[in-house]
């Protein structure tokens, strides 16, 4: 039998409907072997935390360009938390100013990444820091 694929879902949460880096992510991971699922834009965080169980994924990453990551980030953490499902990988990216990194740690986020990270340099943390759940 062979060993389950880590499983990412990828989504827009709110209002920002700059897609263009979503998706680059959804092919460099799915190109990295990892299986793929894109929510699209404009996505709410119940929705996003009800696709994130409905897929048994291991990893939700989030990207947001609009600047509602403090809240949008963090309700997504804490309904899969809420769930049961905390063992759900959380990381972030987009534009995220440094001074709101701390915060959205302690909200539950495992990694943010920012413009300027490199594919490989997201491929490497995930494969080093996530473990497919089961």
């Amino acid at each position: 039998m062979s060993e389950r694929r880590i499983r990412i879902l990828l989504a827009k949460p709110g209002l920002d409907g700059h897609d263009r880096g979503a998706k680059v992510l959804a092919r460099c991971f799915r190109d990295a072997g990892f299986e793929v699922i894109y929510t699209g834009c404009h996505q709410t965080p119940e929705q996003i935390a009800a696709a994130a169980l409905q897929e048994d994924v291991d990893v939700v990453g989030l990207s947001c360009l609009s600047g509602a990551h403090k809240y949008l980030f963090p309700q997504v953490a804490k309904l899969l938390k809420d769930e049961g499902a905390e063992d759900i990988v959380v990381i972030g990216g987009g534009i995220i100013p440094e001074q709101d990194m701390d915060a959205l740690y302690e909200a539950g986020l495992k990694a943010i990444f920012t413009p300027g990270a490199t594919l490989d340099s997201l491929v490497e943390w995930i494969n080093k820091n996530v473990t497919p759940r089961a």
